[in-house]
């Protein structure tokens, strides 16, 4: 199977922070990786904007070397000696006005123009009005943010009103990585494109939904952001949040940006308060080589949760009743990311109590290995009566689909989609604030209560509690890296 490639038009790409440590990891790399596969235009410009003292070759450098690490090719590549050719540099003061002049002669009319703001939140005002006073605002201009979009509701409408000043809203491209996945779009292809899943997908034949997304690491050198932050801030209401309404939303009239968002946003809007009792918070202890959290923030005296595990519910039609356990956290057994859903029993066994209980499952994963797997019930091979087993119905991309599924990095799709236009994959203002509208009640609950996280041992499955909390409804978390 052969993947399409569809080139975009020609463009020019401002990296304001094009120095820093996500133009390096990931943006940088992206566009190398599309460039090779010839969906950039050769003349394309790519422009790194930073305060750092460098020209452009200094620059060009900078990105060879983040391209050899990063995407494991030599110095020497052909393709790698092309793309750095498209590549330019302008020392600029977000705060001041030197270098805007300098940007504003190398943007090419007649394109689009993207602003990637990779740097933090509280520079995106003096970026915004920069860009509007040095004209270099049209119709083709797009602008792309990166989370946090804000802290708490009170802090994101004002990041959106700072925003919505100088650009329209189909200028603004609110990134999630995690809807650039592979497998997260497939799930709406699952969903959506076969009949065989959307009649049973609801509280009918629905037990529960899992949705899952662990890291083995730390919180390593972020400890002084993440000590204000915390698993519900960083990951919960963003990450999993996109996750429960891409799972868990209606089916929109059309594949359209705003027939999608709106879904989406109907799905917060339903989501219920979060009980007390339905929330675990969780802190890392030190292991044998590894410090603690608290260790790792520099205060002894945190309260903030590296790990936190919740039961909610999405109080509509299709989903009441059922219940959506959504966790997170760092230092944890594996990196693994997924959402399962669990299908009831069937609603009479004709094979005696000593078959034992078996259920469907449908298991997405997003990480580290792109995949989905249907769990089945079948007859245990050999001659000694009838009994059952779950066995899984495998769909590795990997052996599926040989060479296309070498899937491209999340970036790689989502900042093409900018330069196309597709506002699908990002969040729309709205949908921002009613997922902060969620979240904010249950941060204030435990500050008020003076809620303290349970620590957990590092690398193991999060603390004993969040098994708890899904034993006192008669089911269990599927088992991190299994």
């Amino acid at each position: 199977m052969v993947s399409r490639i569809i080139p975009v038009d020609e463009f020019d790409l401002i990296i304001f922070g094009g120095t820093g440590d996500l133009a390096r990891r990931k943006i940088i790399p992206a566009l190398f990786k599309r460039f090779q596969d010839e969906q950039i235009p050769s003349g394309s410009r790519i422009i790194g904007a930073a305060r750092s003292d460098m020209d452009a070759e200094a620059f060009r450098e900078f990105a060879r070397d983040a391209i050899v690490a990063e995407c494991k090719v030599s110095h020497e590549n052909k393709d790698l000696a092309e793309f750095v050719e498209a590549l330019d540099y302008v020392m600029i003061d977000a705060l001041g006005e030197e270098g805007w002049a300098d940007l504003s002669a190398l943007l090419q009319p007649g394109r689009v123009r993207a602003f990637y703001f990779s740097v933090g939140p509280s520079l995106f005002d003096a970026l915004a009005e920069r860009l509007d006073r040095h004209q270099m605002v049209d119709a083709e201009t797009r602008i792309v943010v990166e989370k946090p979009f804000g802290r708490d509701l009170s802090s994101a409408r004002a990041l959106n009103k700072v925003l919505s000043a100088r650009f329209d809203e189909t200028q603004i491209y609110r990134i999630d990585h995690y809807l650039g996945k592979e497998t997260v779009q497939n799930l709406m292809a699952v969903r959506f494109g076969n009949v065989l899943f959307e009649p049973l997908w609801n509280s009918q034949f629905v037990d529960h939904i899992q949705i899952t997304v662990a890291e083995t690491v730390g919180v390593g050198g972020r400890g002084s952001y993440y000590d204000k932050s915390g698993a519900m801030r960083d990951m919960v209401q963003n990450h999993l949040m996109q996750l429960l309404c891409l799972t868990a939303m209606e089916p929109p009239a059309k594949f359209d940006p705003d027939a999608v968002r709106d879904e989406k946003l109907k799905v917060i809007r339903a989501l219920n308060a979060v009980e007390p009792h339905h929330i675990i918070r969780g802190q890392y202890d030190a292991s044998a080589e590894d410090s603690s959290f608290r260790e790792d923030v520099e205060n002894p005296q945190s309260k903030t949760e590296s790990f936190i595990a919740l039961k909610c519910h999405v109080q509509n039609w299709r989903w009441a009743g059922t219940p959506f356990y959504l966790r997170t956290g760092k230092r944890l057994e594996a990196r693994d990311s997924e959402i399962i859903v669990v299908f009831k029993d069937a609603p009479h066994s004709i094979f005696g109590a000593e078959a034992g209980r078996h259920h469907n499952e449908l298991r997405i994963q997003l990480q580290p290995d792109e995949g989905i797997t249907l769990k089945v019930t079948i007859k245990e091979p050999g001659p000694g009566g009838m009994r059952l087993l779950d066995v899984p119905l495998d769909m590795s991309f990997a052996e599926t689909l040989g060479p296309a599924a070498d899937t491209p990095d999340a970036y790689e799709r989502l900042i093409m989609d900018v330069v196309r236009g597709n506002q699908t994959l990002f969040m729309r203002n709205d949908e921002v604030e009613a997922a902060w509208a969620w979240t904010d009640p249950i941060i204030q609950g435990w500050e008020s209560r003076g809620d303290v996280p349970k620590p957990y041992d590092s690398f193991s499955q999060g603390p004993a509690a969040a098994d708890m909390l899904m034993q006192r409804d008669g089911r269990t978390w599927r088992e991190i890296g299994q």
